[in-house]
């Protein structure tokens, strides 16, 4: 499978607008540029009727090297921990395959109405273990 084709793989060039002024990468953008790897990954679970909500309890960002204007970064999602009411995700991001940064992500799934903790659904649950680590 070609890499542009993998879903758990998102490559983005660094634009102006995410440079701060010692032209490295604003620290809040990684944030961004993993909720967007997150995303592109999350639109190919299985669908479901009644999924719950899903939030962030927890992140954490490692930074190894910056990233600079006009560099091509890659974002590759991994499950790090599937628990019965929670997803580990790590994402990282690299620049011409060295590490730039480690993002930890813990969702956790909650009912739409209440906002309550409830379990994963198992559709979901084994979708995930495909890409467990």
């Amino acid at each position: 499978m070609d890499d542009l084709e993998r879903v758990e793989v998102t490559d983005i060039r660094v634009p102006y607008r995410d440079i701060d002024m010692t032209g490295r990468l604003h620290n809040a953008a990684y944030l961004a540029y993993a909720e967007t790897a997150l995303s592109h990954f999350w639109r190919y679970r299985p669908p479901l009727e009644d999924e719950p909500h899903f939030q962030a309890t927890k992140i954490e960002i490692r930074f190894h090297e910056p990233l600079r204007l006009d560099d091509r970064a890659r974002m590759t999602v991994t499950i790090d921990k599937i628990g019965g009411k929670s997803i580990g995700f790590n994402v990282l991001i690299e620049k011409d395959k060295t590490l730039c940064a480690e993002i930890e992500v813990i969702w956790a799934a909650c009912a739409s109405e209440t906002g309550e903790p409830v379990r994963l659904p198992e559709d979901i649950r084994d979708w995930l273990y495909g890409y467990l680590k």
